[in-house]
Parts: structure tokens; C-alpha cells; sequence
């Protein structure tokens, strides 16, 4: 089979993907085997090749967001058929016997492995994953579509289960990326007031166009105090900005994997029961709920196809910042 792998990570100029022609792989006990048809491409992809996250497999095949056919069942999983459609997200895997497993929160679990980081992922005409996390995908959701949804799509929202929002409450979105836009098309479901925030006026442009009730610059104040925002951008003056923001006992959520650093800042900031908080990976139960979700309420997503020999390409532009929603992989 084609596959994208990563041996040596190096900066994207380089080309850190290398495309192999390798044996295609076996699902094992409590695996499926996924036929890949879409594979989107999410900035922790581009970290993983590029070494700015430490490899924790070498070589790898990266790639967290792929939607497939079943071709093949391992031995002890029930509930999928061949020829069904299913999909990955980050999580790869967990323990399941942990205080947080057994609370539903298996993104905590110190044993958790992540799609394309601890195994290999999407970016190949076939993957592999353990069958207890696959993603049913609806039929009403084509494969290119859905694809960016299991990465951007699930932990922004769960970044806005996590800030508390509530039905028509008052929401902020510092940054405008590929997440937000699908953050926004949440929160417009649930009747949410919307201020957006980015440097860029295309973002802030889309953001209207999208249902946002105002924009602005990240340290310009929105037209009320806002009950919660989520932070996208990986900068900790943001995050200040977007705590500034927020009205007496808000929330601010920072979806980010890193971030630069928090510089110092005025208790007063904090004072009145405001809080921040990290969103860590997601659960089956984001997934699961927000799938379903898009596919009720027509979420979209744009998206620029590549073929998946041009990954480096797509890992350029994205980089670049080029890429207008969401970069998608297309193997064969």
C-alpha cells in the first residue's frame, strides 16, 4: 500500500513525508481494518513531522482524521459489519480500567495513545484501529466532508462542553481556524451570541459571513462581557485577552496542544471567580455526539483536496497558513 511516513522529523521545507510502498497491514484482536477514502490534515501532523512534538513511534504514519470502508473485522469485536463506513480520531486507545476510564473521561488516561502519534494513522490507502474507538459516519456525511470534523470538529466541541456555555449564552472565539469554524456552527445550533476575534481580516470576514453577532482584534473588548470564550490560537496573550473578556464567573477554555507561555497578568484579571482551564484530547462521547450533531444540523467545512503523494504540499500550506478551512488527503 501508499503510505506517508515520517522516519526522521525535520522542518516542513525538507519534506519530512516520505512515500513508501509498504505491506498492507492485519487487524488485529479488537481491531478493524479501514480502507481509507479521505484523511484530513490537522496542525499536530504537521508538529509530528516536522519534531516540534517528540516522536513516540519511529517511523510513523501520521494522520489522525481518516474516514474508510471496513475491509476486515479482528477476532472479539462485535457491533461492525465489512462495507460499513468509520472514521478516527486522536484517541487511539486507552486502558479502561482507570478512575477516569471508568468515569468516561479516557482522554485523561495516563495510558491513552493517540492516532498517528503512538501508531500509525490515515495518511495510507489502509489503517488499522482498535473497533471500541471507531466513529460510526452517517451516510447523510461524504468522506471528504467528515473528514476534518474528527479532529477540529470534535475538540472544539468539546472545548464548548467544557466552557459551560449555555443555551444562548454570550460566546467568545479568539482565533478563526479550521476548529472555530465549526465551534461557531455549535454554537449557532444552540442559540449562542457570538463574538469572534483573529488579526486576520479574511477570519474575521468569514466569521460574519458564518453568524458571528461581532468581531474584533484580540485585545479589542466585545460589545458585552462574554459568559465564556475558547482560545485556538497557541499564544498565551490570548488567553489573556479572551480572560479580560469574560463576565464574572466565565470560563476560558484554551484548545491548544501547547502554548508559547502565559505572560504574567493582573490578579484583578482572575478575581471574581473566572477561571481557565485546558482541553486535553477528546472522548468517545464528544465524537459520538457531535457526529451525530453534524450530520442533523448540516455542519460543512471547507476544504482543498490533494492526492496523497502531495502531502508535503499540503503540509507547506498549511504551515503558511494558505489553507482556508481544512487540507484533505486522498490516497490512491
Amino acid at each position: 500500500m501508499d503510505a506517508l511516513v515520517v522516519r526522521r522529523p525535520r522542518p516542513v521545507r525538507d519534506a519530512p513525508l516520505e512515500l513508501l510502498d509498504l505491506e498492507e497491514p492485519s487487524p488485529g484482536a479488537g481491531e478493524i481494518l479501514l480502507s481509507v477514502r479521505a484523511c484530513a490534515v490537522c496542525r499536530t501532523d504537521l508538529q509530528i513531522a516536522s519534531g516540534d512534538l517528540p516522536a513516540h513511534q519511529s517511523p510513523v504514519i501520521p494522520g489522525h482524521q481518516a474516514v474508510g470502508i471496513v475491509r476486515a473485522i479482528g477476532s472479539g469485536v462485535s457491533g461492525w459489519s465489512i462495507g460499513e463506513r468509520a472514521g478516527t480520531t486522536w484517541l487511539a486507545g486507552f486502558d479502561g480500567t482507570c478512575r477516569f476510564c471508568r468515569d468516561g473521561r479516557e482522554n485523561l488516561c495516563a495510558s491513552a495513545t493517540f492516532t498517528g502519534w503512538d501508531r500509525n494513522g490515515g495518511f495510507a490507502q489502509f489503517l488499522t484501529v482498535r473497533a471500541d474507538v471507531a466513529v460510526r459516519i452517517p451516510d447523510s456525511l461524504g468522506d471528504v466532508a467528515v473528514a476534518p470534523l474528527l479532529c477540529g470538529g470534535v475538540i472544539g466541541y468539546r472545548a464548548l462542553r467544557l466552557s459551560g456555555i449555555p443555551r444562548g449564552g454570550r460566546l467568545g472565539l479568539y482565533g478563526f481556524g479550521a476548529s472555530a469554524r465549526l465551534a461557531i456552527q455549535v454554537a449557532r445550533v444552540w442559540g449562542c451570541e457570538i463574538h469572534v476575534a483573529s488579526r486576520s481580516s479574511r477570519d474575521l470576514e468569514a466569521a460574519l459571513a458564518l453568524g458571528a453577532s461581532s468581531v474584533g482584534g484580540y485585545t479589542d473588548p466585545p460589545p458585552r462581557a462574554l459568559d465564556a470564550a475558547v482560545t485556538f490560537a497557541p499564544a498565551g496573550s490570548v488567553v489573556i485577552a479572551a480572560l479580560r473578556a469574560v463576565d464574572r464567573g466565565g470560563t476560558v477554555v484554551v484548545n491548544a496542544i501547547h502554548l508559547d507561555g502565559i505572560p504574567a497578568f493582573s490578579y484583578d484579571d482572575l478575581w471574581w471567580e473566572r477561571s481557565i482551564r485546558s482541553v486535553a484530547n477528546v472522548t468517545r462521547r464528544d465524537a459520538i455526539e457531535f457526529i451525530d450533531l453534524a450530520a442533523r444540523a448540516g455542519f460543512t467545512s471547507e476544504v482543498e483536496i490533494h492526492p496523497l503523494s502531495a502531502g508535503n504540499e499540503a503540509l507547506r500550506r498549511l504551515e503558511a497558513g494558505e489553507v482556508t478551512g481544512a487540507a484533505v488527503l486522498i490516497p490512491g
